[in-house]
């Protein structure tokens, strides 16, 4: 499942991935995002989505509907990013509930939009996703925030997704390294939970904190030598969490 380095400055059209089974919304979407300059690729399942991953040329971005009649999306996003393809994924659903929004964070997808949406809406976040990726591949050439460090006995490179611990290979979700890489960018500072969730999940009045805790859990038991009393990631009560590089 090749990951296509397109940009929006790209000469040629961006090539998208639209995996959208309800064919009016699907003929929709694809009018408009050609109309948009973009080229599109239209698959209805989940199995015509893979096969379209196949592609040597790839895509810059997945626009994928959680509701498709073979698996769910967010069964598929897990197995793309689980396949090394870290290609922006933006998922449509048709509930707006903070748990589905989480899940489909947790599967490894960048953005999430509810359905009815705007027009609009949907063309500046696919916009936007690409010039995130952009300005990150922008910020590693030019020296920005760097792409490779190690915390103990742990590489991580955060342009490839490649982490080993002592030699050994481990696979994080793209939540996973998104949360680590803001403690990474904030070294000593105490964060709440609630600000990891608005910077990291974006998610804002969402009041549950089990997510955070969740996920520091599993970060430690990959980069802390004794998860139970960690050096790294350290909890600070009744404020949040600290990172000591």
């Amino acid at each position: 499942m090749p990951d296509e380095a397109s940009t929006p400055a790209a000469t040629t059209p961006v090539r998208l991935l639209l995996v959208e089974d309800e064919e009016h919304l699907a003929a929709g979407l694809r009018l408009n995002l050609e109309l948009d300059a973009f080229e599109v690729v239209v698959a209805g399942t989940g199995r015509e989505a893979a096969e379209a991953l196949l592609s040597p040329r790839g895509f810059a971005a997945i626009v994928l509907d959680v509701m498709l009649p073979d698996i769910d999306g967010f069964t598929l996003c897990e197995r793309i990013r689980s396949a090394g393809n870290y290609t922006p994924v933006l998922m449509l659903t048709a509930r707006n509930d903070p748990e589905d929004r989480v899940r489909g964070l947790e599967a490894g997808a960048d953005d999430y939009i509810s359905k009815p949406f705007e027009l609009p809406e949907l063309l500046a976040r696919v916009r936007s996703l690409l010039r995130r990726r952009h300005w990150d591949r922008r910020e590693e050439k030019s020296g920005g925030p760097r792409s490779v460090i190690t915390i103990g006995d742990a590489r991580v490179d955060f342009e490839s997704h490649e982490v080993t611990v002592r030699g050994e290979a481990v696979k994080l979700t793209r939540l996973e390294l998104d949360l680590l890489r803001y403690f990474v960018e904030h070294p000593g500072k105490v964060v709440s939970r609630q600000q990891l969730l608005e910077d990291v999940w974006k998610l804002h009045n969402y009041s549950t904190a089990r997510t955070v805790d969740n996920f520091v859990s599993r970060l430690r038991r990959h980069f802390e030598p004794d998860p139970q009393n960690p050096t790294h990631i350290l909890s600070v009560r009744g404020a949040g969490y600290k990172f000591v590089p």
